[in-house]
């Protein structure tokens, strides 16, 4: 008999619960086995979500676990467009005064910046908006390896030296309370405007303030550049709006999260930077390879803002601050091809130091954060390794450079959990200068304190992080069915976009799924494979797994994917990319309304049939529908999805799930090898036992009913009833009833066995009525045939040993038993029910 995919022969389920599992990716050395969490979430508020905006299950499912479960609020986010007004910054127009004063009184204003695409970004921005302003303006850009980060004394000597009259900070500088103070004594003006951090001890330098915390700003994350942005509306500048691709690759480059206000500067800037008629930009993407059409967060990430980093990391930062500011096509060309060298220097540098650290942090073992330091390793490339490092570990890290004549700088990156600038001030009695964000800082640190400082941060890591933080874990956005990974899925998550830090791109998981076809790419970097999940082919890669498949090809597994649009060869398909992947185990399943003791099984049909009648039990659940005035589920039409998609959404909704099945011998294999965590119950168990669904929050109908007593069953209380059959199930229910009902060739062949014996009992009776095959003859349905077969005076029935003999062997017609009048009633009202409409899948 055909069986759908999740019918197999019983086998007794084992293996932990699919909630928290360990991951199958492909582990380096000393990285802890990430674990898989499928949060659960608010299903009535995702169904109000799709109703009130429109959308997929799969995309109200994101915004609800990501805290957006409000429709004003979900489609304020989808729509991206939060803007706040300059004047939003406390005190800003002050500083505007400040700056107009010195414009009209034609003094020397210094933009000072940072060598980050940030830092040279901000000042762009304050730049132009001040020449459009008609200031004497001139910047400044430290050299990271010289003066090092922000503003230094040496760097005010200087600027007093060639007349600056008023000093304005662009990314830098909210900690320099000593530098401004030493400005101020020389007569300089001084205007800091920063994102970062204050001192440790609350100390701020004493001149007028722009930074978004400290002032108020309904968007506190804004970046460096952001802030020199609204400065420059404040100030009206008509430059101001023209540089909102600047603001974009900035947020992006310095790790800001996109939400809020962040979403739309970045949306915006994406778009902005698509058409940009400026020599300087598109003469970077030319050098980058980039096509404007095709702009998103990670072109940004990693393809723009590295050639601009390069140039303050391998060189000085003035090379990109120049090419932002030019206006001529052919100097900009030039520039960017010497960013593209400079690029391509940084990546052999950063590819040896990346060698060394991992080494190192091999040699030194599991530790709960690492301290990597090593002779000629360039500063400028340090911090890019340190995020590698925690890439491959999973544990906060700083590595740190050591020069020949004792001075030291470091750059650490760190982990969800970790307070990276607070573990330097754990250990700032060992540091020289340190400053920068939770998960991003640098530093400076003589040669003799370096074993100190390694011992007082892994001791502080060791106290602050447990177990939980040092432990990766992949969260599941959304479970989708193979069928809803298309095009259309993979368009509309793009409304998610920009995504990065703070909205990271939609993980969504796939169980049950399966691999095949690998094909190597990418110089056996990477593979290209085939993902098959509820019938449908999807295609997939994993970058960076060295050519090969994380689990055995063919084997069911549990992945997780980020869905993207690919354009290859002027054709646009819908492409999975790979994160995480683990073979199927599961947590135990209850099975209710089935007896361990076939032949007690058969007996308890025949008292409950013999005492009632054949009909008794469906009049019964009628009378019980009948006569409660209860509640009504919510019923969602799921046919065609993958079943296994529908019982994990289920799962993760809350509330017990209860799984209705057709037969639950046939369907407990097929289920317990790739998932768990629920009840199984048949519909036949159900009519017995109406109250059994009156605990479950959650129903899953796996086959379709065969009557409206079986669908009113489903619908009962409050709750949830997810119809999750397809074509092969409903084959498979037919099948099923087939056997259930037309009893015709079952009676003949059972009293055809049973007159070869004579007499039958004990274990050669329950093989007997078992028959063959290896699924068998359940056990109600032996009860069926005993009493159809007793009706008609041809078999009898001890039940007390028990023990079946044959009564008599006269001809006989089968309609003289009123039970099997009952059966054959219902077997062909069930077969006209189940080819009824309202069982058919979609498109069936």
């Amino acid at each position: 008999m055909p069986e759908p995919a999740l019918a197999q022969p019983l086998s007794q389920p084992t293996g932990p619960t699919l909630r928290v599992v360990e991951a199958r990716t492909p582990e380096r050395p000393g990285r802890p086995q990430s674990h898989l969490e499928v949060p659960g979430y608010d299903l009535a508020a995702a169904l109000a979500l799709e109703r009130e905006l429109g959308i997929s299950h799969v995309l109200s499912q994101i915004l609800v676990r990501r805290g957006l479960c409000d429709a004003g609020a979900a489609r304020e986010f989808l729509e991206a467009k939060e803007e706040h007004p300059p004047a939003a910054f406390r005190g800003i127009d002050l500083i505007t005064a400040v700056i107009e004063r010195h414009v009209q009184a034609g003094s020397r204003i210094t933009v000072h910046g940072d060598y980050d695409v940030d830092g040279v970004c901000a000042t762009a921005i304050l730049v132009r908006a001040l020449r459009s302003l008609g200031a004497d303006v001139d910047w400044f850009l430290p050299d990271r390896l010289d003066e090092g980060y922000g503003l230094s004394a040496g760097t005010v000597d200087r600027l007093a030296a060639r007349g600056t009259g008023l000093l304005l900070t662009a990314d830098c500088a909210i900690t320099a309370v000593e530098e401004v103070a030493r400005a101020k004594a020389l007569g300089i003006e001084v205007v800091v405007t920063d994102h970062h951090h204050p001192r440790a001890d609350g100390e701020l330098p004493d001149c007028q303030l722009l930074h978004p915390r400290l002032c108020g700003y309904p968007c506190p994350d804004l970046c460096g550049t952001a802030v020199a942005y609204k400065l420059a509306q404040a100030l009206s500048s008509p430059t101001a709006d023209e540089d909102l691709e600047l603001v974009a690759l900035a947020t992006v480059a310095d790790l800001m999260p996109l939400e809020g206000e962040n979403r739309r500067l970045v949306r915006e800037g994406l778009a902005a930077l698509g058409s940009t008629v400026k020599p300087s930009l598109r003469a970077l993407m030319e050098a980058a390879r980039v096509d404007p059409s095709a702009l998103d967060v990670h072109v940004l990430g990693f393809r723009l803002a590295p050639r601009i980093n390069a140039a303050g990391r391998i060189a000085r930062a003035d090379a990109g601050l120049e090419l932002l500011l030019t206006t001529d096509p052919m100097r900009a060309q030039e520039i960017a091809r010497e960013l593209e060298l400079v690029n391509a220097e940084r990546r052999g540098v950063e590819q040896r130091i990346a060698w060394e650290a991992d080494a190192q942090a091999r040699e030194l073992g599991d530790r709960p954060a690492y301290v990597l330091a090593g002779e000629g390793w360039h500063p400028g490339v340090i911090g890019i390794v340190a995020s590698r490092i925690v890439e491959a570990y999973h544990r906060p890290a700083v590595l740190i450079a050591i020069d020949p004549d004792g001075e030291c700088r470091g750059s650490g990156r760190s982990i969800p959990g970790f307070d990276l600038l607070g573990g330097l001030h754990a250990c700032a009695e060992h540091l020289e200068r340190y400053g920068g964000h939770t998960a991003a800082a640098g530093l400076s640190i003589r040669g003799e304190e370096l074993e100190l400082f390694r011992e007082a941060f892994e001791d502080h890591a060791r106290r602050v992080l447990s177990p939980e933080l040092l432990t990766p874990v992949e969260r599941v956005d959304a479970v989708v069915s193979g069928s809803q990974l298309g095009l259309d899925l993979a368009d509309e998550l793009e409304r998610l976009e920009p995504s990065g830090i703070g909205n990271p791109r939609a993980r969504l998981l796939v169980p049950g799924g399966r691999f095949s076809e690998p094909r190597q790419m990418g110089e056996g970097r990477h593979v290209r494979f085939a993902v098959t999940a509820g019938g449908v082919r999807s295609p997939a890669v994993a970058f960076g797994c060295d050519g090969r498949l994380p689990v055995q090809e063919g084997d069911p597994v549990d992945a997780t994917f980020r869905l993207e649009r690919n354009c290859w060869n002027g054709r646009i398909e819908p492409r999975l990319v790979l994160r995480c992947a683990w073979p199927c185990r599961s947590a135990p399943i209850e099975v209710l309304g089935e007896s361990e003791d076939y032949l007690a099984a058969v007996i308890e049909e025949l008292d409950r049939d013999s005492s009632q009648g054949a009909a008794a039990t469906g009049e019964s659940v009628r009378a019980v529908l009948d006569g409660r005035g209860e509640s009504v589920r919510t019923v969602l039409d799921r046919r065609g999805e993958s079943q296994l998609a529908v019982l994990t959404d289920a799962i993760a909704a809350g509330g017990p799930v209860l799984a209705v099945c057709a037969d639950v011998g046939r369907r407990l294999a097929g289920l317990s090898s790739r998932i768990g965590g629920f009840s199984l119950i048949s519909f036949h168990a159900l009519e017995r036992e109406p109250d059994a669904t009156l605990r479950f929050g959650q129903i899953v109908a796996l086959d379709p009913p065969t009557c409206t007593t079986q669908a009113a069953l489903l619908e009962r209380r409050v709750g949830f009833t997810h119809l999750a059959w397809g074509e092969p199930e409903l084959r498979f229910a037919q099948q099923m009833h087939e056997l259930e009902y037309g009893l015709r060739a079952s009676l003949v062949a059972l009293y055809r066995a049973l007159r070869l014996k004579g007499r039958v009992a004990g274990e050669e009776l329950e093989r007997l009525l078992r028959g063959e095959g290896p699924h068998g003859r359940p056990a109600r349905l032996a009860g069926r045939l005993i009493r159809v077969l007793a009706e008609l005076e041809l078999v009898s029935l001890d039940p007390d040993l028990p023990a079946l003999s044959i009564a008599g062997v006269a001809p006989t017609a089968l309609d003289r038993s009123p039970s099997y009048r009952v059966y054959a009633k219902r077997h062909e009202d069930g077969r006209r029910f189940l080819s009824s409409n309202a069982n058919l899948p979609p498109g069936g």
